[in-house]
C-alpha cells in the first residue's frame, strides 16, 4: 500500500516551549490510523499542523507526495477534514449547507451531493433543518461536507464526543468502509481506547508531545506471554501453592480464581500441580489484554506516564 500521509521530523514550538517533538510517522491508503493520547498530548496541535491550520516549527509533512511547506494549495486540496466540532448554519436545512460548501471547490454537481448524503445515510433527513438534528446527525453531515471533493485523506479529530453508543457504532461503521470501499487514508484522534481498539488498524501513541509507539491494534494489544485466568475455590491458598511453583511470575487474584501470566506449554503443568493440591478447578480461559492494558503497560515502559 502506498503512503498517502508523512509526517517527517515535525515539531512545534509555542512561547519558547516544545509542544510537539520530532513526530514521524506514516499513513497508508485503506487504512484507519488511530492517533491516541490522553487530553493536552498534542493530538489536535498535530491534526492542525498537518491541515495547515498552523505553521510547524520544523520537519515537512507530505500529502500525495506533495509538502504542506512548498505545495501548501496541491497538499491540501487531498484533504477532508474535521477539527474539533464539525459547524454548520442550523437555520439552513442538511442540503443547503451542503450546496453552500460545494460552492467552494469546482465541479462539484447535485448528483456529487445525493451521492455523499446517501453514503452517510441521511437521505431521509436531508431537507430538514440542521438545527433539528441529534449530534450524531450532525456529525454526519460533516462527514458529507468532507467528502464532497472526493478526497483521498479523512481526518477526524475526537469525532465521537458527545455522541450516544448508536452514534458512535455509525461514525465507526462509516469510517472503516469509506477505508474499504474508497481506498482512503482515515486519521482518527481520540483518548477513547475502546473506541480505537474496534475501529483503527494501526494506532499512533502520542504523549507530551512525543510519538510513544506505532503498531497494529493486534499486534499492539497482542503479546507472546499470555494472562490466563483459572477459575477456582480457596483462592488465596492456590495463590501461595502458584507463587511457590512459578517464582518471579505475577499471580494476581480475580474475582473467581487466579490470573497468571504463562505460556499455553505450561497450561497442563499448573493443572496437574493444583489437582494434586486437591484444588478444584472449574475452568480456565484466556484473558485478552484490552488496548488500555497495552496502553499503560507502553507508556510507563517508555517512561512517559
Amino acid at each position: 500500500m502506498a503512503s498517502i500521509v508523512e509526517l517527517k521530523n515535525v515539531s512545534k514550538m509555542i512561547k519558547g516551549r516544545k509542544i510537539i517533538d520530532s513526530l514521524s510517522f506514516t499513513v497508508e491508503e485503506g487504512e484507519v490510523f488511530g492517533f491516541l493520547g490522553p487530553n493536552g498530548a498534542g493530538k489536535t496541535t498535530t491534526i492542525r499542523m498537518i491541515v495547515g491550520l498552523i505553521n510547524m516549527s520544523d520537519g515537512d509533512i507530505f500529502i500525495c507526495g506533495s509538502s504542506i511547506k512548498k505545495e501548501f494549495e496541491k497538499a491540501v486540496q487531498h484533504v477532508g477534514a474535521i477539527v474539533e466540532n464539525p459547524e454548520m448554519y442550523k437555520f439552513l436545512s442538511g442540503y443547503d449547507n451542503l450546496v453552500h460548501y460545494a460552492r467552494m471547490t469546482k465541479g462539484v454537481s447535485k448528483a456529487k451531493i445525493n451521492e455523499v448524503v446517501e453514503l452517510v445515510g441521511l437521505t431521509d433527513r436531508i431537507q430538514d433543518k440542521v438545527k433539528t438534528y441529534s449530534l450524531g446527525m450532525r456529525q454526519r453531515l460533516g462527514l458529507a461536507q468532507c467528502l464532497l471533493h472526493d478526497p483521498k485523506v479523512l481526518i477526524l479529530d475526537e469525532p465521537t464526543n458527545g455522541l450516544d453508543p448508536a452514534g458512535i457504532r455509525e461514525i465507526r461503521d462509516h469510517l472503516r468502509m469509506l477505508a474499504r470501499d474508497r481506498g482512503m487514508a482515515v486519521i482518527v484522534s481520540s483518548h477513547l481506547l475502546s473506541e480505537m481498539e474496534m475501529m483503527c488498524d494501526r494506532i499512533g501513541i502520542i504523549q507530551q508531545g512525543k510519538l510513544v509507539d506505532v503498531q497494529s491494534v493486534k499486534d499492539f494489544v497482542s503479546n507472546t506471554e499470555k494472562l490466563y485466568e483459572v477459575e477456582l475455590e480457596c483462592i488465596d491458598e492456590a495463590l501461595s501453592a502458584v507463587r511457590e511453583y512459578l517464582p518471579g511470575i505475577k499471580v494476581s487474584k480475580s474475582t473467581t480464581g487466579l490470573e497468571i501470566p504463562v505460556t499455553k506449554d505450561q497450561i497442563p503443568a499448573l493443572v496437574k500441580l493444583l489437582a494434586s493440591k486437591d484444588f478444584s478447578i472449574y475452568g480456565i480461559r484466556e484473558v485478552s489484554k484490552t488496548l488500555e492494558d497495552r496502553f499503560l503497560e507502553v507508556t510507563n515502559e517508555k517512561g512517559e506516564s
